[in-house]
């Protein structure tokens, strides 16, 4: 099943995103279920959250996923979404 995960930084936090990156994308190295993944953008490039696309099997994994996310675990993020997704192109 793929999920997207959709998750908005707190405002001001991009000092914690930075500070927890390496051990984030350790993470998602380690898991092995991330299919695509990168930041959000503002309008001057800036980051200001992230898009993972995991495939997993049911959306308690992705819960669970999310919620080890040293990102998360570190506050990163105002909020979090987890979306069914369904790949049509690509």
């Amino acid at each position: 099943m793929l999920v997207a995960l959709i998750a908005r930084d707190t405002a001001g936090a991009l000092q914690t995103r930075l500070d927890n990156r390496a051990a984030h994308l350790a993470y998602i190295e380690e898991t092995g279920v991330v299919s695509q993944a990168g930041p959000l953008l503002d309008d001057a490039g800036g980051m200001i959250g992230s898009l993972v696309i995991l495939d997993v099997d049911d959306l308690a994994a992705a819960r669970d996923w999310a919620a080890n996310d040293p990102y998360a675990k570190a506050g990163l993020f105002q909020d979090v979404e987890l979306v069914p997704w369904k790949k049509v192109v690509g």
